[in-house]
């Protein structure tokens, strides 16, 4: 009866991460992702030489989750900032073009008088 009731937790709990992985993982979650696994080995390395592993990841992981975190959601306002630029670099060319066809425009009308 154990047995099933473990194979039914791994199971379900293997959907659980399929599904959460269905969709693209933003930069802070993938900051998150890896600070979590670098906080979990560097705990768990630390923690090896004084004689608990298990405690070092535990205590790592979280930290190193919320390290990582932090750093991708500076990443992703890094990112959203550069989009905004390129956005009014496009819509400031667009105007510059607009402003060149209304000058030949003008100079074709005062070349007809």
């Amino acid at each position: 009866m154990r047995k099933k009731t473990l194979t039914v937790f791994i199971v379900f709990f293997l959907a659980v991460i399929l599904a959460a992985c269905s969709t693209p993982l933003t930069t802070r979650e993938k900051g998150g992702l890896v600070g979590g696994g670098l906080g979990a080995g560097t705990g768990a390395i630390i923690g090896s030489t004084v004689g608990h592993a298990a405690a070092g990841a535990a205590i790592g992981g979280p930290v190193g989750l919320v390290a990582g975190a932090l750093i991708g959601n500076q990443l992703a306002s890094q990112e959203q900032k550069q989009r905004e630029h390129q956005r009014q670099i496009e819509d400031n060319q667009a105007e510059l073009e607009r402003l060149r066809r209304e000058n030949e425009r003008l100079r074709k009308q005062s070349g007809e008088w």
